[in-house]
């Protein structure tokens, strides 16, 4: 599973959960699930969330042993 720190870095930038999704092109609900970590995302949409939050990805996504 890939542990993600999305909620904290969205809040920081005060998005909220459907401002995050429009401006990634997704549903909130994959914003939802994603920080509730019951859901990896696509190389593409981890990106695109890096992106729009700019930082860098390995901040936000690691792999969780």
């Amino acid at each position: 599973m890939i542990k993600n720190e999305v909620k904290n870095y969205r809040l920081k930038k005060s998005f909220t959960q459907q401002q995050l999704a429009d401006l990634t092109n997704v549903r909130r609900e994959t914003i939802v699930r994603l920080e509730k970590q019951l859901y990896n995302p696509s190389l593409e949409l981890a990106i695109r969330i890096s992106d729009t939050l700019e930082q860098d990805i390995k901040m936000l996504f690691s792999i969780d042993e």
